[in-house]
């Protein structure tokens, strides 16, 4: 690798030489260099780093198992491009990786999304059973049964393990509202739509999607006294103090989403926020009921008639009561505690007995459990000695449990496709690979003359 990397910086050396050389004989001026020949040299080398970036990923799925992370959209020229994330175990941790773009030139149907992935992975040689687990956004299209894509997947990949965003399962449930709510929350949006003058746009947007409303209802008062509507006023301030309440609870949705995001977040801990926040449920409800608003501290501070703790309550037992149904494969999938703790006096599963005496006594692992369980999880030892055990753990560690990183990567292609650069063919574009790729992170030991491309956060 050395030699490869020292033979082509020399390489590149020699031709900038040679560039220089030509350009001086043309008699053309200097700048042509910057201005043609530079782009050119630029556009070959991400092409170059793309696809080894590519290959590298795809020798290592043709060996390896992984989880697989699917989810579509329309593009603003109005096609629909499929993107695909994996995530596998490499060097004692997890890594995530973009997979692929591809278009779907037919439909978004259940058959067309698999048979895309079908194609991309018989075109890189990677086996379908290496496939784990697959989560996807919950849309018929593939999670339906009968005609989706996992239903496909399923064909081939029987014991496949499927999962339904955890984040998207949350979202549904927050849209449900009662008919006060409703429209407590629509009046006061429209208020503040009607108030906008008075306040940037992007705050109006960013209060809509956090429900973080609270500092703005000063505003909206003060927009409707000028407009003469203190009798509408009066009516509405049940209304005002409904929304508080939304934008507290929502503040705490809005806390456990973050807590769901990011590349580390597997099935065990998504697990156990969302098991926290129904038990959260029931104890706000409970408190309510009694009148006692702790958890609650700005909506202490206000009156509230009994229509208002009514309200309150009949919400938290909505939210409580779609949660445990959205949920339910969540909460009883069982997490062994000797996944958290192999070393603790746990009761053993007969078909695990024997490792796990053998795990427990192994005085050199021993030591590495101090960091994380996951950590000690994925240790080489663990799959090459206690194979059974791994067979447990690591569904449990390598599964998606929401399709966040397919969301980031669409957030990215929207940057890409600007408007100075709309014509552009996504699909085909190797800057979009460099930008979503974690292992252009060592290009710079390939490539010691280029500098390594930083991921887009």
């Amino acid at each position: 690798m050395v030699h490869n990397a020292s033979q082509q910086k020399s390489n590149g050396l020699r031709a900038s030489y040679n560039i220089s050389l030509l350009i001086a004989k043309s008699g053309k001026p200097n700048t042509i260099g910057e201005e043609l020949i530079l782009p050119a040299v630029m556009k070959r080398r991400i092409d170059e780093m793309a696809e080894n970036v590519e290959d590298t990923l795809c020798s290592t799925l043709k060996t390896t198992e992984c989880a697989l992370q699917l989810d579509e959209s329309t593009l603003p020229g109005n096609e629909s491009l499929l993107l695909a994330y994996v995530r596998f175990v490499k060097d004692e941790s997890l890594k995530q990786e973009f997979l692929f773009a591809r278009q779907l030139k037919t439909d978004t149907k259940g058959q067309s999304i698999f048979i895309v992935v079908e194609e991309f992975f018989q075109e890189k040689e990677i086996p379908l059973i290496n496939i784990l687990t697959c989560v996807t956004y919950g849309a018929p299209s593939m999670t339906c049964c009968y005609n989706g894509f996992v239903a496909y997947m399923k064909k081939l990949v029987p014991y496949i393990f499927t999962i339904y965003c955890v984040i998207h399962r949350q979202h549904l449930v927050v849209k449900n509202l009662s008919g006060h709510l409703h429209n407590s929350l629509h009046t006061i949006i429209t208020a503040l739509m009607l108030s906008m003058i008075d306040f940037s746009g992007n705050s109006v947007l960013k209060m809509m999607k956090t429900l973080n409303i609270w500092c703005f209802i000063p505003n909206v008062v003060e927009f409707l006294k000028t407009q003469m509507f203190c009798s509408v006023m009066s009516s509405k301030k049940s209304s005002m103090i409904f929304i508080v309440y939304l934008s507290e609870l929502f503040a705490k949705f809005n806390e456990i989403n973050v807590q769901l995001q990011g590349n580390d977040t597997t099935l065990i801990k998504a697990k156990f926020v969302i098991s926290a926040l129904i038990a959260k449920l029931t104890l706000f409800k409970r408190n309510v009921g009694r009148r006692q608003l702790y958890q609650f501290p700005t909506l202490s501070e206000l009156e509230h008639t009994v229509l208002g703790y009514k309200v309150y309550c009949d919400h938290l037992g909505m939210l409580h009561k779609y949660m445990s149904e959205r949920f339910e494969d969540l909460i009883i999938m069982e997490i062994p505690d000797w996944v958290i703790n192999p070393f603790s006096d746990t009761e053993k599963v007969a078909v695990l007995e024997e490792e796990l005496i053998e795990l427990q006594n192994d005085i050199e692992l021993k030591p590495k459990f101090k960091k994380s369980y996951e950590e000690f999880c994925l240790q080489k030892e663990i799959p090459d000695h206690y194979p059974v055990i791994w067979r447990v753990v690591k569904k449990l560690l390598v599964a998606f449990p929401t399709s966040y990183l397919v969301e980031r990567g669409f957030s990215v292609i929207n940057v890409l496709l600007s408007k100075q650069r709309n014509p552009l063919q996504i699909t085909w574009c190797d800057d979009l690979r460099l930008m979503l790729s974690d292992f252009n992170q060592t290009l710079g030991n390939w490539y010691p003359s280029i500098k390594p491309i930083h991921r887009i956060k």
